[in-house]
């Protein structure tokens, strides 16, 4: 499970068997949600809106960086 970004207490990632379309999952305390890169695109979501609404600019700030990561890991 490769960790991609700690930040403000959130947690980004993805596992290591995913599927396409790109995506991270991220984690706060016990709540969680799915992003979609290209879209940024909420596909899960048990977070708080407040911080739904910063997960949400912080995937869109390093999404490029998200982007190379998976490609690096599952594009080997």
């Amino acid at each position: 499970m490769p960790t991609l970004l700690l930040k403000d207490g959130f947690k980004f990632f993805f596992y290591a068997n995913e599927h396409e379309p790109q995506h991270v999952h991220v984690m706060k305390g016990g709540n969680f949600c799915k992003v979609e890169l290209s879209t940024l695109r909420v596909t899960q979501n048990y977070m708080k809106a407040a911080d739904l609404k910063k997960v949400l600019v912080l995937v869109e700030e390093h999404r490029k960086e998200f982007g190379r990561s998976w490609n690096a890991y599952f594009k080997r």
